[in-house]
């Protein structure tokens, strides 16, 4: 009874298109779970093939095309802007049931690409954490949060080009301590995969003199 009330006066909003959820589904309503869920296969090759020459890529994985005022955008905004944790986790969850245990099979150890702390404090939290999460849970796999830090509070890439991005961002990262084996084969977590440029300098700071694997896994390809 109480539900129900709230739900009246307080109904749930599809995350990806605004309108009402008549369903028990927290996030989605049915057509938007059938177009983005259900409708959808995971993107590989055009993933990896984007850091071809440029930075060493074992695998590579995305959910969604990032197609701009569209639904997948609405989604990443709620986590992204809006601190739908949840709903990240419940997307990040559904990237790794898709994708099957073949694909983790090698993977020792997660790490989300971080925030400056400055940005972190401002925002409160980070996003790709969330998603991170989400892997982690439906994996058992390692999340290292602490051994990768982002040491330059850069500007934000969203209106930049191609080599804008990369200068931007080129020296951003560095590895703290020895945490880390030297061995490991490192996933890489991100929301939104664009020009590559932030995961590529995240690689090589962990590739950096090291004989370690990387791969990488976002949410949307763009």
């Amino acid at each position: 009874m109480f539900r129900s009330l709230l739900n009246l006066f307080f109904p749930k909003l599809c995350a990806a298109c605004s309108k009402k959820i008549i369903q028990e589904h927290p996030f989605l309503c049915m057509n938007c779970e059938e177009e983005l869920i259900n409708s959808t296969t995971v993107e590989s090759r055009r993933i990896t093939r984007i850091f071809r020459g440029r930075v060493p890529i074992e695998k590579g994985a995305s959910l969604f095309y990032f197609d701009k005022k569209g639904k997948v955008q609405a989604v990443i905004h709620q986590i992204k802007y809006r601190e739908q944790k949840d709903l990240a986790i419940y997307m990040a969850e559904t990237l790794a049931q898709k994708l099957g245990s073949d694909f983790f099979e090698d993977i020792d150890l997660i790490i989300p690409v971080p925030l400056h702390p400055k940005k972190r404090k401002k925002r409160g939290f980070n996003q790709s954490e969330f998603i991170a999460e989400g892997i982690h849970n439906k994996t058992q796999i390692t999340l290292d949060t602490k051994s990768l830090l982002r040491v330059e509070h850069t500007q934000t890439q969203t209106k930049k080009g191609r080599f804008e991005r990369w200068q931007n961002v080129s020296e951003a990262f560095q590895v703290v301590g020895e945490l880390i084996d030297p061995k490991a084969h490192i996933l890489l977590i991100d929301d939104v995969l664009t020009t590559g440029a932030t995961l590529e300098a995240c690689a090589k700071a962990l590739l950096k003199s090291k004989s370690r694997k990387i791969s990488v896994l976002t949410l949307a390809w763009a």
